[in-house]
């Protein structure tokens, strides 16, 4: 269907003649946050202890794909001389992460997230974004960016509502990927405060989705952004506008799918407790990529979605439940 996606993850003979699988590279762009966490239940203003950890959409993604053996290369800004900013940059390089494109302003700082602790239910976030560092990633940061090798690459809502330049800097990726015959993936991830209006938020994240290849609303997210209720009818708007791929995300349902040539749903997978929501979206969004990546079939990767999303919700921190190779085929073979 995409015309890379028959040779990007190929296997080989390694130590012992065993199959070895090679590495492939995934460009995000996004913002990742210093993300506080509450240590106590309460509404935000009434906490005293937090513990430290990341967080970011787009970061998350790059977290889950890095631990399934692929290599996130992740495009932003981060602070200068800014305690967080090298806290995030030192946890990526760690992670795995090809930070080669990663640059620090000597002017703005980068962004923070507080979340309180819940018993059930999303928590309460509170964000510190407004002219961070990697709001001020320009077209000219893309144009600096080498795409060749390039065999995925992700786009989120949020990175692209972050600010004016943001939004145009998201275009130029598409604009590359389409250049270097690249798949695009694109959650919408919507985050009505950061635009001035939903109008606004509908007509520029459908502006993206209609240039994407595989589109991830979730099911509220999709009758937000086509005005429909159904999700067939929800995923005939995107396919009619050359998207090639929908997988609409229904919580504890699993996801639905469609094609051109095929549609269906994959069931989700039963989870014991659920202890923060936050995350579950990226987390799916890693399994349909990595799956594709590696030539699974659509039923498969979206199968992968949700137990990576069912995996995500069941710890504390916005990745932290994200899995390694391991872990994930345990869940699978449940």
């Amino acid at each position: 269907m995409f015309e890379k996606s028959e040779s990007i993850f190929q296997t080989r003979s390694g130590k012992n003649g065993e199959r070895e699988r090679s590495m492939s590279k995934i460009v995000l762009f996004g913002e990742p946050m210093a993300l506080l966490i509450a240590q106590e239940y309460g509404k935000l203003e009434e906490v005293n202890l937090f513990s430290k950890k990341i967080a970011g959409a787009d970061y998350n993604v790059s977290i889950g794909l890095n631990r399934l053996g692929h290599q996130a290369l992740f495009i932003t800004k981060l602070g200068e001389n800014d305690p967080f900013g090298t806290y995030i940059y030192e946890t990526m390089k760690k992670e795995g992460f090809d930070t080669s494109q990663i640059t620090f302003d000597p002017v703005y700082r980068t962004g923070i997230m507080l979340k309180n602790k819940v018993k059930d239910g999303d928590p309460e976030i509170a964000y510190y974004r407004k002219n961070s560092a990697a709001s001020m990633v320009s077209p000219e940061d893309i144009d600096k960016v080498d795409f060749t090798g390039v065999d995925h690459i992700h786009l989120t809502g949020i990175g692209c509502a972050v600010s004016e330049s943001c939004m145009e800097a998201a275009k130029e990726i598409i604009k590359k990927g389409k250049e270097n015959h690249i798949p695009i993936s694109f959650d919408p991830n919507l985050r009505p405060a950061l635009w001035k209006s939903q109008e606004v938020m509908v007509e520029s994240l459908n502006s993206l989705a209609f240039q994407s290849d595989i589109v991830l609303p979730g099911i509220e997210e999709g009758k937000i952004l086509t005005g429909f209720e159904e999700k067939e009818k929800i995923a005939d708007f995107y396919l009619q506008h050359g998207v090639k791929e929908v997988i609409i995300k229904m919580g504890g349902e699993g996801a639905y799918y469609k094609t051109s040539e095929k549609e269906g749903v994959v069931e989700g997978f039963s989870v014991k407790e659920i202890v923060d929501t936050v995350g579950a979206g990226d987390g799916f969004a890693v399994g349909v990529i990595s799956g594709r990546l590696e030539q699974l079939s659509i039923e498969e990767y979206v199968k992968r979605g949700n137990c990576i999303g069912a995996l995500q919700i069941q710890v504390e921190g916005d990745n932290e439940g994200l899995p390694n190779r391991e872990r994930l085929q345990n869940a699978l073979n449940g």
